[in-house]
C-alpha cells in the first residue's frame, strides 16, 4: 500500500486543468506549475502523512490565490507554513484570513502532528478559479458549477482511494458549498455523512470577536467524527 503523502503528491504533480470551458472572463488558478509551490507541499506532506493510515477528510470550496494557491496545501499560507509547520519558504510573508482561523483549529486540537495523524483538508474542486483578477468560488456563476461539476465528481472519487473515512466528511461552509456537496454526495454515496461547519473566512470576516466560540465549535466536530485507525 502507497504512503498517504505518496498519493497525495502524485495526484497533485499529474494534476492538469481539465478540458472544460470555462464561462467568458473566468480563468483556472494552477499553482502546480510552480517549482516552489510543488517543493512546498510536498515537503509538508512528507512531514504529516508519511503512512499508510488512512483520514477523515475536510472538504473546503476550491484553492484561493494567498493560501493553497501558494504554498499548495490548502488552509495554509506561507505564514503558517513556516510558524505552524517549520517549513521555510520564499513565498511573501502575507497572512491569509481562512489559513488563520483554520491553524487556530489546528493548535486547538493538538498541533499539526495530532491533527493530520486523523484528517485531510481538501477541497470539492482541487484547482481554484480567477475572473478579471479575482478569485472566484465554483458556485459563483451558474454556468461555472455547471461546467466543473464533473471535474469536482471526479476529484472527490480520486482522493476517496488515498485512505478516506467514508463515514463522515466535513463540509468546510454551511451555504452553497454545503448544498452543492449534499447534492452530488445523494447522487454518488461517497459518504454516509456530510457535516457542515461555517467557513473559516466568514467568521474572521463576521464574528471575528466570537472566533475562539467557532475554535471550539470545530475542535468537538472533529472529536464526533475522528476515530483512531
Amino acid at each position: 500500500m502507497e504512503l498517504f503523502a505518496d498519493q497525495v503528491i502524485a495526484f497533485t504533480r499529474a494534476l492538469r486543468p481539465p478540458d472544460i470551458a470555462l464561462p467568458p472572463d473566468f480563468e483556472w488558478l494552477f499553482p502546480y506549475s510552480n517549482p516552489t509551490t510543488m517543493q512546498a507541499l510536498t515537503a509538508f506532506y512528507q512531514k504529516y502523512y508519511a503512512d499508510e493510515q488512512p483520514r477523515t477528510f475536510l472538504f473546503g470550496i476550491n484553492p484561493g490565490r494567498f493560501g493553497a494557491g501558494l504554498t499548495g496545501v490548502p488552509f495554509t499560507d506561507p505564514v503558517r507554513l513556516e510558524t505552524e509547520c517549520g517549513i521555510e519558504n520564499s513565498f511573501p510573508k502575507k497572512p491569509e484570513l481562512s489559513a488563520q482561523f483554520v491553524w487556530m483549529v489546528i493548535r486547538a486540537f493538538g498541533g499539526a502532528e495530532a491533527f493530520c495523524r486523523r484528517f485531510y483538508i481538501t477541497s470539492l474542486s482541487p484547482l481554484g478559479f480567477v475572473k478579471n483578477g479575482v478569485n472566484i468560488n465554483y458556485y459563483d456563476d451558474r454556468n461555472l458549477i455547471k461546467s466543473v461539476e464533473p471535474f469536482v465528481v471526479w476529484n472527490i472519487r480520486t482522493q476517496l482511494e488515498f485512505g478516506a473515512n467514508r463515514d463522515t466528511a466535513i463540509c468546510i461552509g454551511e451555504g452553497a458549498n454545503f448544498k452543492f456537496f449534499q447534492k452530488i454526495n445523494a447522487t454518488h454515496g461517497f459518504f454516509r455523512e456530510v457535516v457542515p461547519m461555517p467557513h473559516p473566512r466568514w467568521v474572521m470576516q463576521y464574528r471575528r470577536k466570537t472566533a475562539p466560540d467557532y475554535v471550539d465549535r470545530y475542535v468537538q466536530a472533529l472529536k464526533q467524527v475522528s476515530f483512531e485507525f
